[in-house]
């Protein structure tokens, strides 16, 4: 942004159509350290956990749950939860469910399990 210029505005609701694919976050905004991710999500992700970082998940549209080694949170639209650095969990949505992300920069998607979902190069919204 140049000097003088107006921060942009994103919608966040209308973003998510340009976010392509399912599990494939994309990078709505940054600040101070931390960004903000939109995904898509439908069916069982990888379990995992960060072991260094939290992460925070606030479903925008449809129903979602965290399932955790001992439990299980069940989240509907407006809900937010934040899962704590260390603890592994699975995001789970039985429809098509989009979720935005706060982590600290350069948290992957796949915390301490690394495999063919892993996103290391966000694409920009």
């Amino acid at each position: 942004m140049s000097e003088g210029a107006p921060p942009r505005v994103l919608n966040v609701p209308g973003a998510f159509d340009r976010v392509e694919g399912l599990w494939r976050p994309h990078l709505a905004a940054e600040l101070n350290g931390q960004q903000l991710k939109l995904a898509r999500i439908e069916g069982a992700f990888d379990w995992h956990a960060h072991p260094d970082e939290d992460e925070a998940f606030l479903v925008v549209k449809g129903r979602m749950r965290l399932e955790f080694e001992h439990g299980v949170r069940e989240m509907g639209e407006g809900d937010l939860c934040v899962v704590p650095r260390g603890v592994r969990h699975r995001p789970v949505a039985d429809a098509e469910c989009h979720i935005v992300l706060f982590e600290p920069a350069g948290t992957v998607n796949t915390g301490d399990a690394e495999s063919s979902r892993t996103v290391r190069d966000l694409p920009r919204l």
